[in-house]
């Protein structure tokens, strides 16, 4: 079992983070940071701050609805780049959580011998 330092597991988070946002822009390109924060259980301050970090990277690009009665209300748009990205970050993604559940797969075998084992040792008990 290796161990994750708290930096490891924070950039592994961010990480996370920016791909549900490029993931979720990709298909509903006028969300709402609001609605993304709460759809992602984290703080608006922080979907703000990684919508800044992509905005600054160049992989999302913002949008003013101009016929919107609400013109603070923004379309955010995924570059060429941001597309690229979050094609890299998808398969990142879907890496981890395959080893994820490898790895999870495994202690649920384990388990379920133990358990039989512990089974088998009950009875052998109960008829002695």
């Amino acid at each position: 079992m290796s161990l994750i330092s708290p930096v490891q597991r924070l950039a592994g988070f961010q990480e996370e983070i920016q791909f549900e946002v490029l993931r979720r822009l990709h298909q509903s390109p006028d969300l709402s940071q609001r609605i993304l924060a709460k759809e992602l259980g984290i703080s608006l301050g922080s979907i703000n701050f990684c919508f800044q970090a992509l905005v600054e990277k160049g992989w999302i690009k913002m949008q003013n609805f101009s016929q919107s009665k609400h013109k603070l209300r923004y379309a955010y748009l995924l570059t060429p780049t941001g597309i690229a990205e979050k094609s890299k970050l998808t398969a990142e993604f879907l890496r981890r959580k395959t080893a994820e559940y490898e790895a999870l797969q495994a202690e649920i075998d384990t388990l379920k011998s133990e358990m039989a084992s512990a089974s088998l040792q009950e009875e052998a008990g109960i008829k002695a």
